[in-house]
């Protein structure tokens, strides 16, 4: 192929920016996607957050169960255009009932923004997807939320991100007060100061400064805001971490800035520092080795099924995360698990529910394709070739549940219906080796509720879940296993691909299993 192609795939690759938004409940995510939406013209005008009882629902909730409760419940993906660059934002379920399909969603991104609530700090929910960021060293930037309610002081937060999550912070912007007396935040990087008009907060007035002593801000915040604020930033100054890009990249430190999405504040900062600092598409490992953004050959592999996002359809979309090359609709690729050509030629881009038919995309964007069935999570499509992508992680359940239909003539619509939340990731399923009874299991109670709605609601199929007493499920390789070990506040299960997978009542189960099994290995993840 010509030189021009690759120099345009490098184009693209170089204008991208992927990434995902982790955060716990309530900490303000779906308002930062709506703000950033609103900076980027791909909506005019921020919808609802508060979903439960409005008429209106957030940009990024669509699915009637998350309208009824005012939750994130799937990944949404949105794309937009600002100064230059082309924006791609996998909004990730916030609500901790929904990690493992936002664990999975974070294999698609090449950074993460770590959203975090002024008042609460770092949360459980925080910690967990925070851990899956850091394994992959994919590079994490913390946007400390609500700087218009009263919090824990900025140096807090800084020391609690550090003790908890283990990684060390630099602060891009710093707050000029807090809560009611919040006047606005100065960027350390640019010299400028973002500053509040009016006793309502309504307006914003950014002003180039010579630094944090220029008499502008002590005529704009006071006396006593400005006394303070210089003191905090020649602490930092000494003690701080200096920004150190390299670290960043390696997922070492954390870029922090402060604002209020509710309030538009510090969130276009945000954006534009975010947009130069963040790493633009980068390489995936597979069969063959790295697969570099450039290779002029497409590549791309399926990271999320969504059944039924138009229930007047029916409609299964895969969601597909390109790697390498240039995607034209209608090309034809191998569908290497299948082993067979197929033909891409409805591809679709996606705002929430808004879709677009596509007709060219590059490596970082996500696109979505109809799915007749063929797809399942972790497939790999390649243009003139065999390789596949390292297999995505299936992640540890926490919660089980027997599960049995109600009306044994439905048995064959209960049977596609697993079938499909299993592709999805719904829902994780494991067999008993003596009495092949089916057993579900979750990350959280919610999966199970949104399993009985959309079985009830797409399938037509009542279900009943008998909850068990097992918290943990760990995969066990050993080339030598003796089901009889496993019998004591555990069973042994096998997954859907037949590996061994033990489920544990304990702890203390689990630490004897270990014990009398020193030969093999118990793994969180599928082998």
């Amino acid at each position: 192929m010509s030189v021009s192609l690759r120099d345009e795939i490098q184009k693209e690759v170089d204008k991208r920016r992927t990434f995902a938004i982790i955060s716990h409940p309530d900490a303000g995510k779906t308002t930062l996607t709506e703000k950033l939406l609103l900076f980027g013209g791909a909506i005019r005008e921020a919808g609802s957050v508060k979903a439960r009882k409005a008429s209106r629902h957030a940009t990024s909730d669509w699915m009637e169960i998350e309208k009824q409760r005012g939750i994130s419940v799937t990944s949404s993906v949105m794309q937009f255009d600002y100064n230059g660059h082309r924006v791609n934002i996998l909004d990730t379920p916030g609500h901790q009932d929904f990690s493992e399909d936002t664990y999975r969603t974070l294999t698609a991104a090449d950074s993460a923004v770590m959203l975090i609530d002024v008042a609460k700090g770092v949360e459980p929910q925080t910690i967990k997807l925070f851990q899956v960021c850091s394994k992959r060293g994919i590079p994490i930037f913390t946007f400390i939320n609500k700087l218009d309610r009263e919090g824990q002081s900025p140096f807090d937060l800084m020391e609690e991100i550090e003790r908890v999550l283990g990684i060390r912070s630099v602060p891009m912007n710093w707050p000029i007060g807090m809560g009611r007396d919040l006047c606005g935040v100065y960027d350390r990087m640019k010299n400028q100061v973002e500053l509040f008009n009016g006793k309502d907060h309504s307006t914003i007035e950014v002003r180039k400064v010579e630094d944090y002593n220029d008499p502008i801000i002590r005529e704009m915040a006071g006396d006593y805001m400005t006394d303070q604020l210089i003191a905090d930033l020649e602490l930092l100054d000494v003690a701080g971490d200096q920004f150190d890009f390299e670290k960043v990249s390696r997922g070492e430190l954390t870029p922090v800035f402060f604002g209020s999405a509710v309030n538009n504040f510090g969130v276009q900062t945000f954006l534009e520092n975010f947009l130069q600092l963040a790493p633009k598409p980068t390489s995936r490992e597979s069969s063959v080795g790295t697969i570099e953004p450039t290779n002029e050959k497409f590549t791309g592999y399926v990271f999320k099924i969504q059944a039924n996002m138009n229930p007047a359809h029916r409609d299964r979309i895969a969601f597909l995360r390109i790697c390498s090359g240039r995607f034209d609709r209608g090309m034809s690729v191998k569908h290497v698990r299948a082993g067979k050509d197929i033909k891409l030629s409805q591809p679709q881009q996606f705002l929430a529910q808004d879709r677009d038919i596509v007709e060219s995309a590059y490596p970082g964007d996500i696109i979505g394709l109809f799915d007749p069935g063929i797809f399942r999570i972790g497939d790999s499509l390649a243009q003139g070739g065999s390789l596949e992508f390292n297999e995505l992680p299936t992640f540890s359940p926490e919660i089980f549940a027997k599960v049995t239909v109600k009306n044994a003539l439905k048995h064959k619509q209960y049977q596609k219906g697993i079938d499909q939340l299993t592709e999805e990731g719904t829902i994780q399923v494991f067999r008993t080796t003596s009495f092949e009874e089916t057993i579900l299991g979750v990350v959280g109670q919610l999966q199970f509720e949104v399993f009985e709605y959309r079985m009830r609601a797409e399938y037509g199929v009542e279900i009943q879940l008998h909850r068990q007493t097992y918290q943990f499920a760990r995969w066990i390789v050993d080339d030598k296993i003796d089901p009889s070990k496993f019998r004591i506040n555990s069973t042994l299960v096998k997954d859907k691909k037949d590996n061994y997978v033990v489920l544990f009542e304990n702890e203390y189960a689990m630490r004897t299993a270990m014990e009398k099994n020193p030969t093999a290995k118990f793994l969180e993840t599928a082998p």
